[in-house]
């Protein structure tokens, strides 16, 4: 986890999280499919998904929601607790290349806060959404 950062537990709307950077690897890919029970072959064996027109294994829809969720409490903190987490998936994540997920506050209520998460690879866009995220009202903006 990274330490949350000068304008961490800000809620106002417009602040903007620091990007994270997170290297795609096959273990982070089959560990997340497996660790969500998604036994599809897609997301461990390389072979099968060549096969099935993919160049590679690729990242399972669970694990970026995971990743997701984890970017938001990464920078609101420990206390911070995940309402909602709405993505929907794009360029798939393939082992050697890097996704960096990038925040913006969007709206806030009190303390929760509706936080708009994009997150980008080689090819593109692998995942957009929304987090809604309460923190407590000490920790609040």
């Amino acid at each position: 986890m990274r330490e949350p950062g000068p304008e961490a537990g800000a809620l106002e709307p417009g602040t903007r999280l620091p990007p994270l950077e997170i290297e795609i690897t096959p273990t982070l890919i089959v560990a997340g499919a497996m660790a969500s029970r998604d036994y599809q072959d897609v997301h461990h064996d390389a072979e099968l998904a060549r096969r099935r027109g993919s160049p590679d294994i690729f990242m399972n829809i669970l694990t970026a929601n995971g990743l997701v969720g984890r970017y938001v409490t990464d920078h609101f903190g420990p206390d911070a607790v995940l309402r909602k987490v709405a993505i929907r998936l794009g360029a798939p994540n393939h082992p050697g290349d890097t996704m960096v997920l990038t925040g913006t506050v969007e709206e806030v209520d009190g303390d929760t806060a509706e936080v708009r998460v994009v997150g980008t690879n080689g090819v593109g866009r692998h995942v957009t959404g929304t987090v809604t995220v309460t923190v407590p009202s000490g920790r609040a903006g």
